[in-house]
């Protein structure tokens, strides 16, 4: 009989402890407008299947939120000799989306001059970090990304393989920074949150199955 009190008063000590719910994680396809501007300029064009295309002009393009931290997944399709790129951690104090946000690297690896440098090609954190292997599909087939910021953690993943992995405001991250192209832009990957952002370099590219899921 005292036993069974025990484990019954125990039980009931155990129930009253406050538990931490596990917050479920929700998915969002987000929303676009010019960078800088209120509206989704001309040269990208939403189609009813929800594909995002960029065709001509308009310039860069972000999210209307912004994200700290979050995992963002999306398949790309570029043109041939094509460039593109995304960007995160955006911010609209600045000139350019490339003047803060690091870069994940969009780009036809066989015709574009580009590729020629490993830390440049499809899938890097541009100029900074080289992808482990090109992982690439052709021109013309769609390509899947998933990019993971979590506080200063950053990974880049392309169709299903992890290509690199770096640490936003390190040391390490500083050095390289300095050693590169970016290293007269003091601000260069320094924020910590802000918008994501997808370039027009000129060339035709296309988004689609376009999902974040904010880690904050």
């Amino acid at each position: 009989m005292k036993v069974i009190l025990l484990i019954v008063l125990s039980a009931s000590v155990i129930g009253c402890v406050p538990q931490k719910a596990a917050t479920p994680t929700k998915s969002v396809t987000p929303t676009w407008r010019g960078f800088k501007k209120e509206t989704l300029p001309s040269g990208w064009q939403m189609s009813d299947k929800g594909i995002l295309t960029h065709t001509k002009g308009g310039g860069d393009i972000v999210t209307d939120k912004q994200y700290q931290d979050f995992i963002l997944e999306l398949d790309w399709k570029i043109s041939e000799g094509g460039n593109s790129g995304i960007f995160f951690h955006v911010s609209e104090d600045h000139d350019y989306v490339w003047l803060g946000g690091p870069e994940m690297q969009v780009l036809d690896n066989i015709a574009h001059q580009d590729a020629m440098k490993p830390e440049t090609s499809a899938g890097a954190n541009y100029a900074l970090h080289a992808p482990c292997k090109d992982v690439t599909n052709p021109v013309g087939e769609w390509n899947h990304v998933k990019l993971v910021v979590d506080g200063s953690h950053v990974e880049h993943w392309l169709n299903g393989t992890k290509l690199l992995e770096y640490e936003l405001w390190s040391e390490d991250w500083k050095a390289r920074v300095a050693a590169s192209k970016f290293k007269d832009m003091p601000p260069y990957g320094l924020g910590k949150t802000g918008h994501i952002a997808l370039q027009d370099h000129g060339d035709i590219v296309s988004f689609r199955n376009i999902q974040i899921t904010s880690l904050d």
